[in-house]
Protein backbone atom coordinates (compact mmCIF):
# COMPACT_ATOMS: atom_id res chain seq x y z
CA UNK A 1 0.00 0.00 0.00
CA UNK A 2 1.24 3.29 -0.63
CA UNK A 3 0.19 6.90 0.08
CA UNK A 4 0.76 10.10 -1.26
CA UNK A 5 0.49 12.85 1.19
CA UNK A 6 0.09 16.46 -0.01
CA UNK A 7 0.30 19.96 0.96
CA UNK A 8 2.77 18.22 3.96
CA UNK A 9 4.37 20.01 6.67
CA UNK A 10 7.25 19.46 8.47
CA UNK A 11 4.59 18.88 11.39
CA UNK A 12 2.28 16.71 9.35
CA UNK A 13 5.10 14.31 8.79
CA UNK A 14 6.24 14.43 12.36
CA UNK A 15 3.03 13.23 13.79
CA UNK A 16 2.17 10.90 10.97
CA UNK A 17 5.35 9.00 11.45
CA UNK A 18 5.10 9.42 15.38
CA UNK A 19 1.31 7.74 14.67
CA UNK A 20 2.97 4.63 11.91
CA UNK A 21 5.57 4.23 14.40
CA UNK A 22 3.17 3.60 16.91
CA UNK A 23 0.45 1.70 15.62
CA UNK A 24 0.43 1.13 11.74
CA UNK A 25 3.95 0.54 11.14
CA UNK A 26 3.10 -2.52 8.85
CA UNK A 27 0.29 -0.43 6.87
CA UNK A 28 1.27 1.74 4.09
CA UNK A 29 4.68 3.26 2.58
CA UNK A 30 4.03 7.05 2.63
CA UNK A 31 5.77 9.68 0.01
CA UNK A 32 5.55 13.29 1.61
CA UNK A 33 4.95 16.31 -0.67
CA UNK A 34 5.10 20.24 0.36
CA UNK A 35 2.99 21.53 -2.47
CA UNK A 36 -0.77 21.24 -2.88
CA UNK A 37 -2.80 18.74 -4.96
CA UNK A 38 -3.50 20.38 -8.17
CA UNK A 39 -4.64 19.50 -11.61
CA UNK A 40 -0.52 20.64 -12.40
CA UNK A 41 0.65 18.25 -9.54
CA UNK A 42 -1.45 14.96 -9.85
CA UNK A 43 0.57 13.08 -11.81
CA UNK A 44 3.05 12.57 -8.74
CA UNK A 45 0.16 10.26 -7.21
CA UNK A 46 0.44 7.54 -9.94
CA UNK A 47 1.03 4.39 -8.76
CA UNK A 48 -0.22 5.50 -5.61
CA UNK A 49 -3.19 3.56 -3.91
CA UNK A 50 -4.20 6.54 -1.57
CA UNK A 51 -3.92 9.94 -1.37
CA UNK A 52 -3.93 12.49 1.91
CA UNK A 53 -4.85 16.34 1.37
CA UNK A 54 -5.57 18.78 3.27
CA UNK A 55 -7.96 21.78 3.19
CA UNK A 56 -6.87 24.06 0.27
CA UNK A 57 -5.50 20.58 -1.68
CA UNK A 58 -8.09 20.90 -5.16
CA UNK A 59 -10.26 17.55 -5.56
CA UNK A 60 -12.37 18.53 -8.07
CA UNK A 61 -13.75 16.71 -10.73
CA UNK A 62 -10.40 17.05 -13.18
CA UNK A 63 -8.43 15.87 -10.56
CA UNK A 64 -10.23 13.15 -9.63
CA UNK A 65 -10.60 11.37 -12.85
CA UNK A 66 -6.94 11.85 -12.92
CA UNK A 67 -5.97 10.10 -9.43
CA UNK A 68 -8.65 7.22 -10.44
CA UNK A 69 -6.36 7.17 -13.67
CA UNK A 70 -3.20 6.80 -11.88
CA UNK A 71 -4.16 3.95 -9.20
CA UNK A 72 -5.61 6.25 -6.42
CA UNK A 73 -8.61 4.53 -5.07
CA UNK A 74 -8.47 6.24 -1.43
CA UNK A 75 -8.90 10.11 -0.52
CA UNK A 76 -7.76 10.55 3.13
CA UNK A 77 -8.83 14.04 3.95
CA UNK A 78 -6.94 15.39 7.54
CA UNK A 79 -9.56 17.95 8.23
CA UNK A 80 -13.33 17.65 8.91
CA UNK A 81 -14.10 20.28 6.28
CA UNK A 82 -15.16 18.18 2.50
CA UNK A 83 -16.46 21.55 0.52
CA UNK A 84 -13.18 20.99 -1.67
CA UNK A 85 -14.04 17.50 -2.89
CA UNK A 86 -16.67 16.55 -5.63
CA UNK A 87 -18.35 14.06 -3.99
CA UNK A 88 -20.81 13.30 -7.05
CA UNK A 89 -17.87 12.19 -9.01
CA UNK A 90 -15.76 10.49 -6.64
CA UNK A 91 -19.57 8.77 -6.10
CA UNK A 92 -19.23 7.99 -10.16
CA UNK A 93 -15.56 6.74 -10.00
CA UNK A 94 -16.16 4.94 -6.48
CA UNK A 95 -13.85 6.23 -4.64
CA UNK A 96 -13.01 5.92 -0.84
CA UNK A 97 -13.31 8.93 0.63
CA UNK A 98 -12.78 9.67 4.46
CA UNK A 99 -12.12 12.75 6.91
CA UNK A 100 -11.40 13.47 10.44
CA UNK A 101 -14.83 14.67 11.11
CA UNK A 102 -14.11 16.20 14.54
CA UNK A 103 -10.33 16.71 16.21
CA UNK A 104 -9.61 18.50 19.60
CA UNK A 105 -12.42 20.96 19.39
CA UNK A 106 -11.13 22.48 22.11
CA UNK A 107 -8.34 23.93 20.05
CA UNK A 108 -10.48 25.28 17.81
CA UNK A 109 -12.39 27.05 20.77
CA UNK A 110 -9.84 28.21 22.47
CA UNK A 111 -8.47 29.81 19.61
CA UNK A 112 -11.59 31.62 19.07
CA UNK A 113 -11.79 33.06 22.58
CA UNK A 114 -8.23 34.19 22.26
CA UNK A 115 -8.86 35.69 19.13
CA UNK A 116 -11.93 37.71 21.03
CA UNK A 117 -9.96 38.77 23.77
CA UNK A 118 -6.79 40.10 21.57
CA UNK A 119 -9.05 41.85 19.33
CA UNK A 120 -11.07 43.42 22.43
CA UNK A 121 -8.24 44.17 24.53
CA UNK A 122 -5.60 45.27 21.70
CA UNK A 123 -3.35 43.47 23.71
CA UNK A 124 -1.62 42.45 20.24
CA UNK A 125 -1.33 46.37 19.53
CA UNK A 126 -0.02 47.09 23.33
CA UNK A 127 2.47 44.07 22.76
CA UNK A 128 3.67 46.09 19.85
CA UNK A 129 3.96 49.69 21.82
CA UNK A 130 5.58 48.17 24.67
CA UNK A 131 8.28 46.10 22.58
CA UNK A 132 9.31 50.03 21.51
CA UNK A 133 9.30 51.22 25.13
CA UNK A 134 5.56 52.63 24.90
CA UNK A 135 3.68 52.25 27.95
CA UNK A 136 0.80 54.88 26.73
CA UNK A 137 -2.29 52.75 27.25
CA UNK A 138 -4.59 55.49 25.26
CA UNK A 139 -6.24 53.94 22.46
CA UNK A 140 -6.07 50.70 24.10
CA UNK A 141 -9.77 50.63 26.06
CA UNK A 142 -11.98 47.09 25.39
CA UNK A 143 -15.21 46.28 26.61
CA UNK A 144 -15.59 43.61 29.41
CA UNK A 145 -16.94 40.43 28.13
CA UNK A 146 -19.18 39.22 31.71
CA UNK A 147 -22.89 39.79 30.96
CA UNK A 148 -22.36 40.34 26.92
CA UNK A 149 -24.36 38.51 24.79
CA UNK A 150 -22.44 35.64 22.34
CA UNK A 151 -23.83 34.67 19.40
CA UNK A 152 -22.89 31.27 18.38
CA UNK A 153 -23.66 29.61 14.72
CA UNK A 154 -23.28 25.92 14.74
CA UNK A 155 -23.34 24.35 17.85
CA UNK A 156 -21.86 21.13 16.83
CA UNK A 157 -18.68 19.77 18.49
CA UNK A 158 -16.40 23.24 18.38
CA UNK A 159 -19.55 25.36 18.92
CA UNK A 160 -20.46 23.71 22.53
CA UNK A 161 -16.62 23.51 23.72
CA UNK A 162 -16.92 27.53 22.21
CA UNK A 163 -20.48 27.92 24.44
CA UNK A 164 -18.72 26.30 27.48
CA UNK A 165 -15.66 29.05 27.61
CA UNK A 166 -18.10 31.44 27.36
CA UNK A 167 -20.35 30.51 29.62
CA UNK A 168 -17.38 30.60 32.15
CA UNK A 169 -17.13 34.32 31.48
CA UNK A 170 -20.58 35.00 32.00
CA UNK A 171 -21.58 35.99 29.07
CA UNK A 172 -25.44 35.46 27.76
CA UNK A 173 -25.52 32.90 25.29
CA UNK A 174 -27.78 32.15 21.76
CA UNK A 175 -27.41 29.99 19.41
CA UNK A 176 -28.48 29.17 16.00
CA UNK A 177 -28.43 25.50 14.56
CA UNK A 178 -30.83 24.17 12.49
CA UNK A 179 -29.45 20.49 13.87
CA UNK A 180 -29.36 21.42 17.26
CA UNK A 181 -30.07 18.95 20.10
CA UNK A 182 -30.69 19.47 23.27
CA UNK A 183 -26.60 19.42 24.77
CA UNK A 184 -26.76 23.74 24.20
CA UNK A 185 -29.60 24.68 25.78
CA UNK A 186 -28.01 24.33 29.40
CA UNK A 187 -25.89 27.13 28.64
CA UNK A 188 -28.17 29.75 26.37
CA UNK A 189 -31.58 30.19 23.95
CA UNK A 190 -31.43 28.43 20.75
CA UNK A 191 -33.04 31.27 18.48
CA UNK A 192 -33.38 31.71 14.86
CA UNK A 193 -30.50 34.00 12.75
CA UNK A 194 -32.64 37.23 12.94
CA UNK A 195 -32.70 37.19 16.51
CA UNK A 196 -28.55 36.24 17.04
CA UNK A 197 -27.67 38.60 14.78
CA UNK A 198 -30.19 41.58 16.68
CA UNK A 199 -28.77 40.45 19.98
CA UNK A 200 -25.36 39.52 20.09
CA UNK A 201 -22.28 41.83 20.79
CA UNK A 202 -19.76 38.87 19.45
CA UNK A 203 -21.09 36.58 16.39
CA UNK A 204 -18.92 33.18 16.55
CA UNK A 205 -19.25 31.00 13.43
CA UNK A 206 -18.40 27.23 13.86
CA UNK A 207 -20.71 25.92 11.04
CA UNK A 208 -19.38 24.04 8.25
CA UNK A 209 -19.13 25.45 4.42
CA UNK A 210 -22.50 24.21 2.06
CA UNK A 211 -24.28 25.70 -0.51
CA UNK A 212 -26.69 26.58 1.90
CA UNK A 213 -24.07 28.61 4.02
CA UNK A 214 -21.80 30.15 1.70
CA UNK A 215 -21.57 33.99 2.06
CA UNK A 216 -24.01 33.39 5.58
CA UNK A 217 -22.76 36.42 6.49
CA UNK A 218 -23.41 38.87 3.51
CA UNK A 219 -24.82 42.44 3.37
CA UNK A 220 -28.00 41.88 4.72
CA UNK A 221 -26.87 39.55 7.13
CA UNK A 222 -24.11 41.96 8.52
CA UNK A 223 -27.13 44.89 8.51
CA UNK A 224 -29.06 42.78 11.23
CA UNK A 225 -25.89 42.60 13.49
CA UNK A 226 -26.31 45.56 16.40
CA UNK A 227 -24.22 48.14 15.73
CA UNK A 228 -20.49 47.61 16.95
CA UNK A 229 -20.60 43.97 17.36
CA UNK A 230 -17.62 42.13 16.44
CA UNK A 231 -17.39 39.00 14.33
CA UNK A 232 -15.33 36.13 14.57
CA UNK A 233 -14.62 32.92 11.55
CA UNK A 234 -12.73 30.04 12.74
CA UNK A 235 -14.49 27.74 10.72
CA UNK A 236 -14.50 28.19 6.72
CA UNK A 237 -13.24 31.08 4.88
CA UNK A 238 -16.64 30.87 2.40
CA UNK A 239 -19.01 31.71 4.90
CA UNK A 240 -18.14 35.15 4.96
CA UNK A 241 -18.41 37.59 2.34
CA UNK A 242 -15.14 39.76 2.45
CA UNK A 243 -16.06 42.79 0.15
CA UNK A 244 -19.56 43.00 2.01
CA UNK A 245 -17.58 42.65 5.53
CA UNK A 246 -14.88 45.77 4.10
CA UNK A 247 -17.97 47.79 3.48
CA UNK A 248 -19.48 47.08 7.19
CA UNK A 249 -15.74 48.30 8.69
CA UNK A 250 -15.77 51.54 6.38
CA UNK A 251 -18.62 52.63 7.64
CA UNK A 252 -18.12 51.59 11.09
CA UNK A 253 -21.15 49.46 11.83
CA UNK A 254 -19.23 46.23 12.35
CA UNK A 255 -17.16 46.66 15.19
CA UNK A 256 -14.19 44.45 14.50
CA UNK A 257 -13.56 40.74 13.04
CA UNK A 258 -11.55 37.98 13.67
CA UNK A 259 -10.64 35.84 11.23
CA UNK A 260 -8.70 32.54 11.12
CA UNK A 261 -9.59 31.68 7.78
CA UNK A 262 -10.02 33.55 4.41
CA UNK A 263 -12.56 32.95 1.44
CA UNK A 264 -9.63 32.90 -0.89
CA UNK A 265 -7.05 31.32 1.20
CA UNK A 266 -5.88 28.39 -0.85
CA UNK A 267 -3.01 30.03 -2.75
CA UNK A 268 -1.78 31.97 0.43
CA UNK A 269 -2.16 30.14 3.50
CA UNK A 270 0.58 27.73 4.96
CA UNK A 271 2.99 29.52 3.01
CA UNK A 272 5.41 32.36 3.24
CA UNK A 273 5.08 35.14 1.32
CA UNK A 274 6.83 37.55 3.10
CA UNK A 275 9.42 38.12 0.32
CA UNK A 276 6.19 38.86 -2.02
CA UNK A 277 3.82 40.78 -3.43
CA UNK A 278 0.63 39.67 -2.59
CA UNK A 279 -1.92 40.19 -5.25
CA UNK A 280 -4.66 39.91 -3.26
CA UNK A 281 -6.48 43.88 -3.00
CA UNK A 282 -9.40 42.66 -0.86
CA UNK A 283 -7.39 40.59 1.92
CA UNK A 284 -5.06 43.91 1.75
CA UNK A 285 -7.45 46.30 2.38
CA UNK A 286 -9.20 43.92 5.28
CA UNK A 287 -5.48 43.98 6.73
CA UNK A 288 -5.09 48.06 6.67
CA UNK A 289 -8.19 48.10 9.78
CA UNK A 290 -7.19 48.23 13.12
CA UNK A 291 -10.20 46.58 14.20
CA UNK A 292 -9.13 43.53 12.02
CA UNK A 293 -7.23 40.35 13.35
CA UNK A 294 -6.09 37.97 10.73
CA UNK A 295 -4.68 34.54 11.34
CA UNK A 296 -3.12 31.74 8.63
CA UNK A 297 -5.74 29.22 9.95
CA UNK A 298 -3.96 28.42 12.58
CA UNK A 299 -7.15 26.91 14.80
CA UNK A 300 -6.59 23.75 15.19
CA UNK A 301 -2.87 23.59 15.63
CA UNK A 302 -2.00 21.52 18.69
CA UNK A 303 0.02 18.90 19.41
CA UNK A 304 -3.37 16.75 20.97
CA UNK A 305 -5.27 17.52 17.42
CA UNK A 306 -2.26 16.91 15.30
CA UNK A 307 -1.83 13.73 17.06
CA UNK A 308 -5.42 13.01 16.81
CA UNK A 309 -5.91 13.95 12.76
CA UNK A 310 -3.05 11.28 12.32
CA UNK A 311 -4.53 8.62 14.40
CA UNK A 312 -8.01 9.12 13.12
CA UNK A 313 -6.36 9.37 8.89
CA UNK A 314 -4.45 6.08 9.76
CA UNK A 315 -7.36 4.53 11.08
CA UNK A 316 -9.72 5.47 7.92
CA UNK A 317 -6.58 3.75 5.82
CA UNK A 318 -6.87 0.94 7.94
CA UNK A 319 -10.63 0.45 6.93
CA UNK A 320 -10.30 0.77 3.62
CA UNK A 321 -7.49 -1.73 3.21
CA UNK A 322 -9.17 -4.29 5.21
CA UNK A 323 -12.37 -3.61 3.77
CA UNK A 324 -14.17 -2.85 7.09
CA UNK A 325 -16.63 -0.29 7.46
CA UNK A 326 -15.34 3.41 8.51
CA UNK A 327 -17.39 5.64 10.42
CA UNK A 328 -15.75 8.46 8.97
CA UNK A 329 -16.65 7.48 4.95
CA UNK A 330 -18.26 10.09 2.76
CA UNK A 331 -18.47 7.89 -0.11
CA UNK A 332 -17.62 4.26 -0.17
CA UNK A 333 -18.33 1.46 -2.98
CA UNK A 334 -20.12 4.53 -4.90
CA UNK A 335 -22.65 5.60 -2.53
CA UNK A 336 -22.11 9.19 -1.02
CA UNK A 337 -22.99 8.90 2.56
CA UNK A 338 -22.24 12.80 3.23
CA UNK A 339 -23.91 15.28 0.87
CA UNK A 340 -22.66 18.69 1.66
CA UNK A 341 -25.59 20.77 0.59
CA UNK A 342 -27.80 19.00 2.86
CA UNK A 343 -25.98 17.03 6.15
CA UNK A 344 -26.65 17.92 9.38
CA UNK A 345 -22.61 18.09 10.07
CA UNK A 346 -21.35 21.14 12.08
CA UNK A 347 -17.83 21.37 13.72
Amino acid sequence: MKLAVFSAKSYDRTYLEEVRSQRFSQLCEIEYHAFALSEETVPLAKGCDAVCVFVNDTLDARVLRALHAGGVRAILLRCAGFNHVDLPTAETLGLFVANVPAYSPEAVAEFAVALVQTLNRKTHRAYNRVREGNFNIEGLLGTTLHGKTVGIIGVGRIGLATARIFHGFGCRLLAHDPFAGDEFRQYGALVNLDTLLQESHIVSLHCPLTDSTRHLINETTLRQMRPGAMLVNTSRGGLIDTTAVTHALKTRHLGGIALDVYEAEGELFYNDHSGEIIDDDVLMRLMTFPNVLICGHQAFFTREALTEIAEVTLTNLTAFVDGLSCPNSLVTEGHILVRADTAPVRL
